[in-house]
């Protein structure tokens, strides 16, 4: 028998919860924010004016939240503890005109959203969810988080080439859902369905962001239980790991040399480029706002991005048991081995020497082990939300995450104990 599982059982369990109720973007920070209310924490609008008071708080933008705590005494020059994470994922998103269909099937047009695995969407129970846009500007959250659409796979008899030359998707054609039966497409079908079931009078909604999901719960799998299969952790293990080390710094944050932040953006898996990405202002004006409430200076605020750090807290790559040829030879991260430590000299990754060492002491605080990992030389390596925030704010920052395999797929797989570790080293991050 292998060794019991040495991870917290509540914290993983927890994690799992979040990423059942947490569909789009808007449902992450929705319960992100609710979490840190339960914590302390409260709302601050944009469009007010900012006091300098101590305590925790947090700004909502669409798919985006930044939540920080200023512990008493804080000086407008207190340098920052950030964790940064995203809360969009690659999926399937429905099309501004989502009525169609043929030969006796009714459809919703979909478009392709970030890279996800294609074929990871094929013959799963799917549900609908996102954010509706009413007449007034306000908006509803909404969730159909039962079997609704389906994207059938064609059968192999009508396809015998696909045994010897692969599964071969084109993406307008091969992937519209099918969610009934009728010859009689009809224009504002699925929308007229999306207001019956948010209990909105018809005609109310004018905007839409919708996704689909898959409705299958996250799981414990192995058997000894010491993997968790489960959607969307790339990157919302990442966001919830953030949420709980920051309500929990909150919770004994007398004394802290720094103000903690968790900045989890939007966009991350289409380019960053919105004002709710991290290329966006968002992060910046949030940190900024918060020096000159405080009766800061710019002196002040260039004092305090000086002294900054940020902890840029995506998933990886574990080592692949049937595929390890494309991985680096001689950095094979596993799952359940800690949080990893990403670098690329060609800063795909933010990470560099120093940065390294700001790593290694918190987990070393933390009594938790880390892994370090890099591409195969011949193979490109994918980025993140770190470099761009370096170079947009002029913050230090450094490539973390946790190892996960199936990533970009519509159900990804992570060991049971590294989302409890990586949560236990962003704590001593986030503590200075």
């Amino acid at each position: 028998m292998s060794e019991p599982p040495r991870f917290d059982r509540g914290h993983t369990d927890d994690l799992m919860s979040f990423l059942a109720a947490s569909p789009s973007p808007y449902h992450a920070v929705a319960n992100t924010a609710e979490r840190l209310e339960k914590a302390g924490f409260r709302q601050v609008s944009e469009t007010d004016a900012w006091d300098g008071s101590s305590g925790g708080k947090y700004v909502l933008r669409g798919g985006a939240i930044v939540a920080w705590y200023v512990p008493e005494g804080a000086a407008p020059h207190t340098p920052f503890r950030i964790v940064g994470a995203h809360t969009d994922s690659p999926n399937l998103r429905v099309k501004p005109l989502p009525d169609t269909g043929a030969h006796g099937w009714r459809q919703v047009a979909v478009e392709i959203y970030g890279g996800p695995l294609l074929n990871s969407w094929l013959d799963r129970d799917l549900g609908l969810a996102g954010r509706l846009t009413l007449r007034d500007g306000s908006s509803r959250l909404v969730n159909v988080d039962r079997p609704l659409l389906r994207v059938p796979q064609l059968a192999i008899h009508l396809d015998r080439s696909v045994s010897a030359e692969g599964l071969k998707l084109d993406k307008q054609r091969h992937l519209q859902p099918i969610w009934g039966l009728g010859n009689d497409v009809r224009d504002g079908d699925l929308i007229a369905y999306l207001e019956e079931t948010a209990g909105l009078a018809a005609g109310e909604v004018t905007g839409w962001d919708l996704m689909v999901h898959s409705v299958e719960a996250p799981a414990y799998l192995g058997r000894d239980k010491e993997l968790v299969a489960g959607p969307r952790m790339d990157n919302l293990l990442s966001v919830h790991a953030g949420a709980a080390a920051l309500a929990g710094v909150a919770g004994s944050g007398a004394g802290l040399p720094c103000i903690p932040v968790l900045a989890a953006f939007d966009h991350e898996e289409n380019g960053s480029q919105s004002d709710t990405g991290a290329d966006g202002p968002l992060l910046g004006s949030v940190l900024e706002r918060s020096v000159f409430a405080r009766g800061g200076s710019y002196e002040d605020r260039a004092r305090a991005f000086a002294g900054t750090v940020c902890l840029s807290s995506d998933t990886g790559h574990a080592v692949h048991p049937n595929y390890a040829e494309r991985h680096d030879p001689t950095h094979h991260p596993r799952v359940n081995g800690g949080p990893i430590l990403k670098v690329n000299v060609n800063n795909r990754y933010a990470t560099d020497g120093s940065g390294r060492a700001v790593w290694a002491a918190a987990c070393e605080k933390a009594d938790v082990p880390f892994q370090s990992f890099v591409s195969n030389n011949s193979m490109p390596c994918g980025t993140t939300i770190g470099p761009i925030t370096a170079a947009r704010h002029g913050i230090k920052t450094v490539d973390i995450g946790v190892a996960i395999l199936s990533m970009h797929s519509a159900r990804e797989l992570c060991g049971a104990d590294d989302p409890w570790l990586l949560a236990n080293s962003l704590v001593a991050f986030l503590e200075g």
